[in-house]
């Protein structure tokens, strides 16, 4: 073999390394953060947003307005109807209403994951407070006229 075959090799080999560690790191980035789907005209729900912003010291949390646009992947396999206004997607799986709003706040920085507490009320009475609260929001909070993106 000749020893710019080798050196071809090396540098190959090297690249090969590199570009399996960013994938790696970037499929751990990936594994590590969680996307939020809210509602960007609901005061309530931009509010609760930059709420999770500050308290998110990890920066674990990205955000996507429901009205960004229908052809976005997530929103269209996120099934959003005019009752829900949070959708967490995590580890591959999608959290609606109380159980989404709970593993956020699990994911906070202290003392907001002592709210995994109400994780001992079952679900059907969680979500409906949860529902109660999303069919009012827009008259208890108001709305915006433009659509809230952090």
């Amino acid at each position: 073999m000749s020893d710019e075959y080798v050196l071809y090799l090396q540098i190959i080999g090297e690249k090969s390394m590199k570009s399996t560690f960013c994938a790696n790191a970037c499929y751990s980035l990936m594994e590590e953060s969680y996307l939020v789907l809210y509602d960007g005209y609901c005061k309530l729900c931009s509010r609760s947003v930059q709420w999770i912003i500050r308290n998110d010291v990890r920066k674990r949390f990205f955000f996507m307005a429901l009205q960004a646009g229908k052809e976005n992947v997530h929103v269209a396999k996120s099934g959003y109807s005019s009752g829900d206004s949070v959708i967490l997607q995590m580890e591959g799986r999608r959290y609606e209403r109380s159980s989404a709003v709970l593993l956020i706040a699990v994911r906070l920085r202290f003392p907001w994951p002592l709210l995994g507490i109400f994780f001992i009320v079952p679900p059907f009475l969680r979500d409906a407070v949860y529902n109660l609260v999303a069919r009012n929001r827009r008259h208890w909070f108001g709305r915006h006229s433009a659509c809230f993106i952090p």
